[in-house]
């Protein structure tokens, strides 16, 4: 199987273009998501925003919601981005008269915007059942007088089929990207890759951010040459490594920390039953357990931590933002992600930017982030023995705190810097609109 860090690049970067920087000043850029700002994860997508804004480019925003919009990440007041910012998210009734109706409103207001795909999105001889039920015609309404764009960035494999459906009813006329990360890698793996296929025809690229989601793609049937390997990053300058020369001492509690979303794939049930478990075979431990994050699971493991008789060890902190994150981690002595499944996690990437060993589960391509051994373990999915062995190991070598912690620091500067990434992704937009006007 062909290294994508190689055989992904060959399309755009076998010859780099020497591309002037006035070319990217107003490069028009889409970027449709499901959620902004969003407090609790999603970063990626923001250093991907401001990194583009930073390089002269223009950049619109469409989102279906917003998650906590009473507490903004600094760089959404800096860079102004709620002014950017589009929902989309119209609400088609059920009923299909009460959605008959209201789509006629809607045509009657918007048919001057864009006649053309207005009448396409009508169209049940190409579209069937999707122009028929009038989804279509919903989904297009409030792209209608944005643009135009050369690029729509598309994160989330479901978010890329709606740009493709805007480039196909000929809304914008631009070139779909679209960036798979995590559950929509699961998606199609429990639905079925039938379900981007329009999605795969369409698109004209797509980025593959780590090894396990490009043998995933490759899997789904999408041709090789659309994929380009391209990770998503942090910026360094935000998570400042926390140690000092030498060895550490700990005064105080041992403090472990996960920043994860309380949903079922990321197991934290399992990470409080390995601490529990580190604490049955050493009650005289001085340990601390904080997850940062927010989600439907949180009642059951505050009730997992109330009967396990952690409430004094396991803290649920809620959502933070970025700077709330960082300083809690530069609190925190080691980090630990128990997910039954991931891509190519974030969080894991700031743990170990700051310095923080790590403890994560050998699941889709944690292995990319950590260096084994060196920076920190990886465990068996679901294994909340060898969790809790790799913990123990851990608290009981402070010493090796802070070489890990160097390890794990300039593997993130060398793989996953933000600034990098987004000098490579300009070049990227640029060597394909290059390439389509050439």
């Amino acid at each position: 199987m062909p290294d994508p860090r190689v055989a992904g690049f060959q399309r755009f970067y076998k010859i780099k273009l020497k591309i002037p920087n006035a070319f990217f000043d107003n490069m028009k850029i889409a970027f449709i998501v499901d959620v902004f700002p969003n407090l609790s994860s999603d970063t990626f997508i923001l250093n991907q925003i401001t990194g583009l804004l930073d390089r002269g480019c223009e950049v619109d925003i469409y989102a279906k919601t917003a998650l906590n919009p009473s507490r903004l990440q600094p760089d959404v007041i800096k860079f102004n981005l709620l002014d950017r910012t589009c929902y989309y998210d119209v609400a088609m009734p059920g009923n299909m008269l009460r959605r008959v109706v209201k789509a006629l409103s809607l045509i009657i207001r918007n048919f001057h915007k864009n006649p053309g795909a207005i009448l396409k999105s009508l169209n049940v001889f190409r579209f069937g059942k999707e122009a028929f039920s009038l989804k279509l015609l919903y989904s297009i309404i409030p792209f209608l007088n944005k643009g135009p764009y050369e690029i729509i960035q598309c994160h989330f494999g479901p978010n890329g089929d709606l740009g493709v459906v805007l480039k196909v009813l000929g809304v914008f006329n631009a070139k779909v990207i679209t960036m798979f990360h995590g559950y929509d890698i699961r998606l199609g793996l429990e639905e079925g890759a039938q379900i981007y296929e329009r999605l795969f025809r369409e698109g004209d690229l797509f980025m593959s951010i780590c090894d396990y989601n490009y043998r995933k793609l490759i899997g789904f049937g999408l041709d090789k040459e659309k994929i380009v390997y391209h990770p998503v990053g942090i910026d360094l300058d935000k998570f400042p490594f926390k140690w000092q020369a030498g060895g550490h001492t700990v005064e105080g509690p041992v403090k472990v920390l996960t920043v994860a979303r309380l949903v079922k794939v990321k197991a934290l049930d399992n990470g409080i039953r390995a601490i529990h478990k580190v604490l049955r075979e050493h009650p005289d431990l001085n340990l601390e357990y904080n997850i940062i994050g927010d989600g439907y699971l949180a009642e059951e493991l505050d009730r997992l931590i109330h009967d396990l008789d952690l409430d004094k060890v396991v803290h649920l902190l809620g959502p933070k933002n970025q700077d709330e994150v960082m300083e809690a981690m530069g609190k925190s002595h080691i980090f630990m992600l128990p997910s039954m499944a991931e891509a190519l996690p974030v969080a894991l990437m700031e743990a170990q930017a700051v310095g923080l060993p790590a403890i994560a589960t050998a699941v889709g391509s944690v292995n990319e982030v950590i260096v084994e051994g060196e920076s920190g373990y990886c465990v068996p999915a679901m294994d909340v023995d060898a969790m809790a062995e790799r913990i123990s190991f851990l608290i009981n070598l402070p010493q090796r705190w802070h070489v890990m912690g160097r390890t794990g620091r300039r593997h993130i500067s060398e793989k996953f810097n933000i600034d990098k990434l987004n000098d490579r992704l300009v070049t990227l937009y640029g060597n394909l609109v290059n390439e389509c006007s050439g």
